[in-house]
């Protein structure tokens, strides 16, 4: 009778193998359909694309991620595929699929992605990748097999807009960090990366017109660190690295207010003609420009001017909040100054919720972090949104009173709870064409090092990019959390200093 029972057992766990429904994607895909069997990546197998520059470098970048821990070094060919390889492809889509989705066929015989565009293929890629085992992610050769059940995937991302934000002003965060960081959220198909490059504590980009930004302004951190800067070379280097990813930069110069890094390296930039001392404390809502002066604005000018040249993404961010040091009819005229600077360069210009204040452009972004009352009067005024809260969203918040990092003035923020709620719910009033996605802020007063990133974000990141690619229909924690729990192994694979919360069955 026992040997029934364990051969029962082996029956039922062959065919949960074979089931592609049961796998634990995130975020989770439109639709999952069931096939029969299951495609065996092997030695034998090749990347196969129909064309275009583009489509080889991702079939690159898939042989790149699967030779590590299959050994197996894997062709990238133009052409036809053949049986038991993977078929890259961008023709004869549906049109539903938008700009990032895509269809995955897999069978016994081979596998089949097909996008629009290389974006959906890339993002395709991230799902094959979680198709397989979780020791896919090792950095070394593995024992097989390398199986996914077989089955069809259709899938594509309810908004369009799926940010994560990395302040590397408060403390400063190499080119190598961040373009780590750039693959560890483009696995979870996150498409904007929000740069926070200027604050109190420190400037971080160079501006060749005004170079005392960085020399004085780059020179230290919170707790009083070395700080450091991006050249405009090195700045181009991640906004590439990023690209290849899919990911938009979007830079953000903070001001009016949390503008002393600035102001301690001009002293014109001041009302009264005196630099400030720099800072290395955390306090915020202390400094402003001086909003009647003239050089004030063109010294924005310069500033945007020379990013939006390095910026080939259609955003440049100009902050906005905790300018309480600022005149609040200050605030008003030096907002409706600067909209129309971005907008000189090509670029539309994104503000925290506090410019729905101004008399906004119509091609101005806002974005929600705390208080309603400016998100209704930002759609008012014809704004689109991007949703931010605080509460949800804010990855330096406390995770519970044990943790060592982090803050927690908005919240302390469980993993379930930064994953119950809805971008089409979140603030009253606004409705989902108003919405363009979402972004989760890491701010790093309290984060030094990369080890403090990855503990942060992970894995509360991963539930965001589900709220803003996935369907709310059928939404449930209690079915997410064992998805993710299956992650489990695989961000320990991926080396990621993952917060292992008790509210997850992690396996």
């Amino acid at each position: 009778m026992r040997y029934i029972f364990i051969a029962f057992v082996f029956l039922i766990s062959c065919k949960q193998k074979q089931d592609l429904s049961h796998s634990a994607l995130i975020p989770k895909p439109v639709s999952i359909t069931n096939g029969t069997g299951a495609f065996t990546l092997t030695g034998a197998s090749s990347i196969y694309m129909n064309g275009s520059e583009e489509l080889q470098k991702i079939g690159e970048y898939l042989s790149g991620k699967l030779k590590p821990a299959t050994g197996f070094d894997l062709k990238t060919t133009v052409g036809t595929s053949s049986r038991g390889s993977i078929y890259l492809s961008l023709s004869g889509a549906d049109a539903k699929l938008g700009e990032e989705g895509y269809t995955l066929n897999i069978s016994d015989s081979g596998v089949h992605l097909l996008a629009n565009r290389a974006a959906g293929i890339f993002r395709g890629v991230q799902t094959l990748l979680q198709l397989l085992p979780a020791s896919i992610e090792q950095s070394s050769k593995q024992n097989g097999p390398w199986e996914i059940a077989a089955g069809t995937i259709e899938d594509y991302p309810s908004y369009s807009f799926r940010g994560s934000m990395l302040d590397v002003a408060r403390h400063f965060f190499s080119v190598e960090d961040v373009k780590h960081y750039i693959d560890l959220i483009a696995f979870y198909k996150i498409n904007v990366l929000h740069l926070h490059l200027s604050d109190d504590q420190g400037w971080r980009i160079e501006i060749k017109s005004w170079p005392n930004l960085t020399a004085h302004g780059g020179s230290t951190e919170v707790g009083g660190g070395k700080g450091g800067f991006y050249t405009q070379e090195q700045y181009k280097d991640i906004v590439n690295y990023a690209a290849s990813r899919y990911i938009t930069v979007i830079p953000e110069i903070d001001l009016p207010g949390h503008t002393n890094a600035a102001l301690a390296s001009y002293a014109e930039l001041n009302c009264n003609d005196t630099a400030t001392a720099l800072y290395t404390k955390t306090e915020v809502g202390f400094s402003t420009f001086c909003a009647k002066k003239d050089i004030t604005y063109k010294f924005i000018d310069d500033v945007v001017r020379e990013l939006a040249a390095i910026t080939p993404g259609p955003y440049i961010h100009l902050g906005g909040d905790e300018s309480h040091a600022t005149a609040k009819d200050d605030y008003i005229l030096f907002i409706n100054k600067i909209q129309g600077i971005p907008k000189k360069y090509g670029k539309k210009m994104i503000g925290w919720e506090e410019i729905a204040q101004s008399n906004l452009d119509s091609s101005t972004v806002v974005q929600f972090w705390t208080d309603p009352k400016y998100a209704n009067e930002a759609v008012n005024k014809g704004a689109k949104m991007i949703l931010s809260p605080a509460t949800k969203v804010y990855l330096d918040m406390k995770y519970d009173s044990t943790t060592k990092l982090g803050l927690d003035w908005a919240a302390r923020i469980e993993i379930d709870s930064s994953y119950i709620w809805s971008l089409s719910t979140a603030v009253k009033g606004l409705s989902p064409k108003n919405i363009l996605g979402v972004e989760a802020p890491l701010w790093t007063e309290t984060i030094s090092s990369f080890d403090d990133i990855e503990y942060m974000v992970f894995p509360r990141l991963p539930g965001i990019a589900e709220i803003g690619w996935s369907p709310e229909e059928g939404k449930s924690w209690e079915e997410y959390k064992v998805r993710l729990g299956k992650h489990g192994p695989r961000m320990k694979a991926m080396n990621i200093n993952f917060y292992r919360s008790r509210q997850v069955p992690w396996e």
